[in-house]
């Protein structure tokens, strides 16, 4: 990996799909999935997509665990979803490989 250096500041690149999906529930009852990152209190999801409907019989950790249902709703942002992390009300790990295709 290459860094470079711009005012004494070393700089990386950040491959998106090295982070791990998350499902992020923010306030005001938004319901996101996507690769999460987090660098202090400033927050990413890469790929994210709001989950409109759950679609589960056993709540959210039935779809982090297994996937979307066929009932699932999700409506995907078409990039980046950036937001504080006092906004954060949880998050839920997911099985990645059950996701990895159908985020955007």
């Amino acid at each position: 990996m290459k860094k470079i250096t711009i005012d004494g500041i070393e700089y990386a690149p950040i491959t998106a799909c090295d982070s791990d999906i998350k499902i992020v529930i923010l306030q005001r009852g938004w319901v996101m999935v996507g690769r999460f990152q987090r660098e202090g209190s400033d927050c990413k999801l890469h790929n994210a997509s709001v989950i409109r409907s759950w679609g589960t019989t056993r709540g959210l950790g039935e779809i982090a665990e297994a996937g979307p249902t066929s009932n699932t709703k999700l409506d995907p942002t078409h990039g980046l979803v950036e937001f504080d992390y006092l906004t954060v009300v949880a998050t839920i790990s997911c099985q990645n490989d059950k996701w990895e295709n159908l985020l955007v």
